[in-house]
C-alpha cells in the first residue's frame, strides 16, 4: 500500500480517556478501561488501515507521578519514549479542564514534536458555545497542528480527527498487514483483562499493588486454556483479593473469562491463583519478567 503511514502516541494526564479513545479509533477493545487514573502500564499499539493511510496508535501510561518505586520510574520512561518516538502526538485533555497535571504532561512532549490537541468528553458539555472559550485558551498554550474536540464514548467527531491526523503523517508504505489490529499477542490481553477486573473489584490502592502473570497459555482446538497468577505484596492483600471463601477471586476470573471469550471468539478456561511477592514494585528482576524494563 502506498500513501501515508506513521506512529501516533496518545499522551496526557491520567483519566482523560486515552484508552477509551484508542479503543474507539481501532474499533476493538485493546486497552483496558477504568475510571481510576494510571490504569495503563504498557505501551499498547492499535493499528487502523484505510485506503491510502495506516495509523499506528500507541496508548501510553497517563503521565505517572514522580514516585520513587522502580515501577513508577519505568512508567515515566515509557511516557517520554512514547512522546519522543512518535511521528505525531495526540495530546488528550478533558473538556473544560486544563490544570497543572495537564501542563506537566504537555511539557513531556518535545517542543519540535508534531502535536494535535484532542479535547475528549465533549458529550459532557451541554452547549457547544460553552466549549469555544476553552478551545481558544488551549490553542494558545502551544503551536498545535489543530485542536479537535471529540467524544470517545459516542464517537463524535472521530472521523474529523482521523482526517486531520492523516495529513500530518509521513508518506510511506504500510508497516503492518491491513487486517492486523495490534502488535500484542493473546497472552498479553489475557493478563490485561484480568488486571482490569482487579481495578473494578478492589479498593482504591490495592490494584496498583497487583500484577498479573500468565503462567501457561495453550490452544486446544477452539478452547484456550490459560493459567494465571495475581501478584500481591503482602499476605493481607492476598486475603482481600481472594475474598470470603475465594468468592471475589472467582467473580473476577469469571468476568475476565467472559471478556476474553468475546475478544477471542472462542471458549476460554481461566485458572487464577494469588501469590505473595514482597515489594515486587521495587524488584527490578520481577519487573523485567513482566516486561517493564
Amino acid at each position: 500500500m502506498s500513501g501515508r503511514c506513521g506512529t501516533v502516541s496518545l499522551v496526557g494526564r491520567p483519566n482523560t480517556g486515552k484508552s477509551s479513545l484508542l479503543n474507539r479509533l481501532v474499533g476493538e477493545k485493546l486497552s483496558i478501561v477504568s475510571p481510576r487514573p494510571q490504569t495503563t502500564r504498557h505501551l499498547v499499539r492499535g493499528i487502523v488501515t484505510v485506503p491510502g493511510c495506516q495509523y499506528i496508535f500507541v496508548d501510553a501510561p497517563g503521565n505517572p507521578p514522580r514516585l520513587k518505586s522502580v515501577l513508577h520510574k519505568a512508567l515515566n520512561r515509557r511516557v517520554g519514549q512514547a512522546a519522543s518516538e512518535a511521528d505525531v502526538v495526540l495530546f488528550v485533555v478533558e473538556a473544560q479542564r486544563f490544570g497543572p497535571e495537564d501542563r506537566a504532561a504537555l511539557e513531556r512532549i518535545p517542543p519540535a514534536q508534531k502535536t494535535i490537541a484532542v479535547v475528549n468528553k465533549v458529550d459532557t458539555v451541554k452547549r457547544a458555545s460553552q466549549l469555544i472559550p476553552f478551545l481558544d485558551r488551549l490553542g494558545r498554550t502551544r503551536d498545535f497542528i489543530a485542536v479537535v474536540p471529540v467524544s470517545a464514548r459516542t464517537g463524535r467527531n472521530v472521523p474529523e480527527l482521523l482526517r486531520v491526523l492523516a495529513q500530518a503523517l509521513p508518506e510511506g508504505p504500510a508497516a503492518y498487514p491491513e487486517d492486523q489490529l495490534t502488535d500484542r499477542d493473546e497472552r498479553f490481553f489475557a493478563a490485561e483483562m484480568l488486571r482490569e477486573q482487579l481495578f473494578a473489584a478492589l479498593g482504591e490502592e490495592l490494584p496498583y499493588r497487583c500484577e498479573v502473570i500468565i503462567e501457561s497459555f495453550k490452544e486446544e482446538g477452539n478452547l484456550r486454556r490459560i493459567e494465571a497468577s495475581i501478584l500481591v505484596e503482602r499476605q493481607s492483600q492476598k486475603a482481600i483479593v481472594l475474598g470470603k471463601g475465594g468468592e471475589r477471586l472467582k467473580a473476577m476470573a469469571s468476568a475476565a473469562r467472559r471478556e476474553l471469550e468475546r475478544l477471542f471468539q472462542g471458549k476460554v478456561y481461566l485458572g487464577v491463583w494469588v501469590k505473595v511477592r514482597r515489594a515486587w514494585t521495587d524488584d527490578a528482576r520481577v519487573l523485567r519478567q513482566l516486561g517493564y524494563e
